[in-house]
């Protein structure tokens, strides 16, 4: 293993254990390690249809708005 690799590793181990899972599923994935599909739960779903409907009526952020968000999260 090389040492970014331990480096990264480390970094995550005090993580949470769903985000050491999810990123745990990426890394499997860019292995070439098929994955199973991630099951929604029924407030994910239904938030994921209203992202799609406002999609399909145009309804997207407008560069203030995304400017805000990343601000807010330091980006």
């Amino acid at each position: 293993m090389t040492t970014l690799l331990e480096q990264a590793f480390e970094s995550v181990r005090d993580l949470p254990a769903e985000q050491q899972d999810a990123l745990a599923r990426l890394l499997l994935q860019f292995a070439g390690v098929d994955q199973p599909a991630i099951e929604l739960t029924a407030e994910e779903a239904a938030s994921f249809d209203e992202s799609l409907a406002q999609a399909e009526r145009d309804e997207f952020a407008t560069n203030e708005q995304v400017r805000a968000i990343w601000a807010k999260h330091g980006l």
